[in-house]
């Protein structure tokens, strides 16, 4: 079981809107839901049209927009009751000071107030009205009642107000209001995946992206890795229930939701991380990083100026970082990758015996297609001979598939026993 916390598939959000001039930012909410990935239907009150028109919220979320209790053209004439059905989450925004009375009282007087009582998803509201009507006894004593009831209130935010008062009663911005719904959602699957998910309560480590080997204070030797792959990798394992640490080279990438990350710069730095993060406790060691083989001898304190046609630098090898781990007594389960421009199995094969490795992932990086700098990748993945298990070509797919394809040969191995092998 394998579960992917960058998106979330298959959750089916309502999002109701009633009458308020704050109507007009849940045009922007829809698409930010859609953008993350959730189905989204829209139902809105009488009074909510007055301010902004179905057909809006028809293009921004690809489905006909609910406005009637009765709907002649739903299955029986009863939407609300499809509708109460369909949905994972129910998201008020905005909620009027009339909206939250109806539901305070149980009233069902049209499509929103019914679906309300309808359904058995969760329900969010945003309120948004006049300050005064926020600070009044009846609202405060129907929001207690929501409250007691089991409804999620997103409090108002304070600002100049479209009557011209200030103080609270605007509606969050679409965006925190998208975001607060995702991570709900993120936090639900989250919960699942680390009592089911494939690494669950395991500790993993990643080393990502490049590192850069000073010359003098303005120049260094690096390479072409982006760390796109490690990035993927961290997101993948996180999703499998793992708790995940990435030792991060220079790379502009965003750290993967639930991830601790720690940024590095030189091989050296990568290493002591390294060290630190086995003493801490780790389960599994991924090293996707480039790191460079060679260091400068002496790094120049100032910057070397150029003279003559020729530079003479001293180079001196860098420290094995998956070698070295490998070697240590609390050693945890070791994959490696190389990154190889001909002969890629018979090196990834080699590579895999002289390092003592538990696994490696091989690929050509003199494809242009694929490797550094590209969003796809293919590979083939090679377990030690301790584990019977037999080679993995994984045919050309995005990172992000790739990744989720090699926490399950990571979790394969960590669960294989060979005695079953013997046995057949």
């Amino acid at each position: 079981m394998s579960f992917d916390l960058s998106v979330i598939p298959n959750k089916n959000i309502i999002v109701g809107i009633t009458g308020g001039i704050a109507a007009y930012k849940s045009a922007i909410l829809v698409r930010r839901l859609k953008d993350a990935g959730f189905n989204v239907r829209v139902v809105m009150t009488e009074g909510a049209q007055a301010f902004i028109t179905p057909l809006t919220f028809q293009a921004l979320s690809g489905n006909p927009v609910h406005t009637q209790l009765l709907d002649p053209e739903a299955e029986a004439g009863m939407g609300h009751i499809e509708l109460a059905r369909w949905a994972d989450l129910v998201l008020i925004a905005p909620a009027s000071c009339d909206t939250l009375a109806k539901f305070a009282a149980g009233l069902a007087d049209d499509l929103l107030s019914t679906l309300y009582l309808a359904t058995s998803a969760p329900v969010w509201v945003a309120p948004a009205m006049n300050q005064q009507m926020w600070a009044a006894k009846a609202t405060q004593r129907n929001l207690a009642t929501l409250v007691d009831d089991g409804v999620h209130v997103i409090m108002p935010e304070s600002g100049s107000q479209a009557c011209g008062d200030v103080g609270l009663g605007r509606m969050p911005e679409p965006e925190e209001l998208a975001r607060q719904v995702t991570d709900y959602f993120h936090k639900a699957q989250r919960a699942i995946a680390e009592k089911f998910g494939l690494l669950a309560s395991k500790h993993v480590v990643i080393t990502a992206g490049p590192t850069r080997e000073a010359i003098d204070p303005v120049r260094y030797i690096s390479n072409h890795s982006t760390g796109k792959m490690g990035f993927a990798l961290a997101a993948a394992c996180y999703a499998a229930g793992a708790k995940v640490t990435l030792i991060a080279g220079p790379v502009s990438l965003d750290t993967p939701n639930g991830v601790r990350r720690i940024n590095v710069s030189s091989a050296v730095q990568m290493l002591d991380t390294s060290m630190q993060l086995l003493d801490e406790g780790c389960d599994v060691f991924i090293a996707t990083a480039a790191v460079a083989d060679y260091r400068v001898a002496e790094v120049a304190e100032h910057k070397i100026k150029k003279s003559g046609n020729e530079l003479d630098i001293a180079l001196i090898k860098n420290p094995d970082i998956v070698a070295t781990i490998a070697q240590q007594d609390k050693r945890p389960f070791m994959v490696g990758f190389a990154a190889e421009t001909r002969n890629v199995e018979e090196y990834a094969a080699g590579k895999l015996e002289a390092k003592k490795l538990d696994m490696i992932a091989c690929n050509d990086v003199s494809r242009a297609d694929i490797g550094f700098a590209s969003d796809e990748n293919a590979m083939t993945v090679f377990f030690a001979e301790g584990y019977h298990l037999p080679k993995r070509d994984l045919e050309k797919a995005s990172k992000q598939e790739i990744a989720q394809q090699l926490v399950e040969a990571i979790h394969d191995a960590l669960h294989h026993d060979p005695a079953q092998d013997e046995a057949f």
